[in-house]
């Protein structure tokens, strides 16, 4: 395995503290993320990835950070329990725990009642703390969703690229107590999957909604994906400032008599009232009908009034249009106009 400079790798220098590092490696593992670039660059991303990752295992412990610092590139050599020359095998930290009782009993006990906290009081459970799996880190990723659909609410699938636990190390990263081939130490590959959403109700453009169990493989357990809903406008819904405007088209002739439309709002489906003699383009407001703000109120839906003729067109109804439109005023451009053209 290639040598790196871990401090070099992670942006910090020889003194940094454990919070330096943790910052440090937060900064670049969400910049280095391989969902974060494009496909074409993924393993040279995923290269990259794996090397934050090993510098900040090594960093964010203290013993390994005491024996890097030590010995260097052959840090790696100080890691194994050597037993007594002569055909001995090489027993690892975790086998020796098991061995003579590890953080429950047996030796580890003796040495506590010998020795107090040095071995099995308080420093040595929290030594055994430290060694707790950590779940998998949190992930984040973006979704667009369509103003109708957040106004609507209900279900809506999309596409979500998950790490799935490594087969070769059983998602541990680790293989013969060295970083695993397969994985580079992540734990986990990546694997489309297909994720059924429910829309909040009280959806909203910028809102981030924490998705249990969705994020990055860790030993213990997955972490989550905190979801970004960014809203986009549709064929008939979208976003002005805090209320949400739709278009309703009516037949022209609807509009001498006034007539009533059926609009979607957020729990079901309201009828609105269309006035007689309302002209195209004037906007109907609906109060409290529109999505949820920020404050935790709901914002306004706006109705703007559109006209169009119904498909198919009867015969009648297309020679009734054109006798309408004999001597008809009509507004073009802010100038009034009659059936003849201008200037006769």
């Amino acid at each position: 395995m290639q040598f790196q400079d871990y401090y070099q790798t992670l942006g910090v220098s020889r003194a940094a503290t454990a919070d330096d590092i943790k910052r440090a490696y937060r900064k670049l593992a969400k910049e280095w993320h391989p969902d974060r670039h494009p496909p074409h660059k993924r393993n040279e991303v995923e290269t990259k990835f794996k090397a934050i990752a090993e510098a900040h295992e090594v960093l964010s412990d203290p013993e390994k950070r005491k024996r890097y610092d030590a010995l260097g590139e052959h840090w790696r050599h100080g890691q194994d329990f050597q037993g007594h020359p002569g055909g001995a095998r090489t027993v690892s930290p975790e086998e020796f725990a098991r061995m003579f009782g590890g953080a429950g009993g047996g030796f580890s006990d003796f040495f506590a009642q010998m020795f107090g906290d040095m071995f099995g009081g308080r420093g040595g459970r929290q030594q055994q703390a430290r060694r707790q799996p950590l779940r998998g880190a949190d992930a984040e990723a973006e979704i667009e969703l369509a103003v109708g659909d957040a106004l609507r609410g209900g279900k809506r699938p999309f596409q979500l690229s998950i790490g799935v636990p490594c087969e070769a190390c059983e998602g541990d990263g680790r293989f013969d107590d060295h970083l695993c081939p397969a994985c580079g130490g992540l734990g986990a590959s990546r694997r489309e999957k297909t994720i059924e959403l429910s829309i909040p109700k009280d959806a909203r453009d910028g809102q981030v909604l924490r998705l249990r169990g969705l994020g990055e493989n860790g030993p213990g357990g997955q972490g989550d994906l905190l979801l970004t809903l960014r809203l986009v406008p549709d064929d008939v819904y979208r976003l002005r400032g805090d209320d949400v405007e739709a278009d309703v088209v009516v037949a022209p002739w609807e509009l001498l008599d006034g007539t009533k439309v059926d609009v979607d709002v957020p729990g079901g489906v309201a009828t609105a009232r269309i006035p007689p003699g309302t002209a195209a383009g004037k906007r109907l407001r609906l109060r409290g009908q529109g999505l949820t703000k920020e404050d935790g109120a709901r914002g306004d839906l706006l109705l703007v009034v559109r006209t169009a003729l119904p498909e198919p067109l009867t015969e009648r109804q297309a020679q009734l249009l054109r006798e309408l439109a004999q001597g008809s005023a009509v507004v073009r451009g802010g100038a009034a106009r009659r059936g003849a053209s201008a200037g006769s």
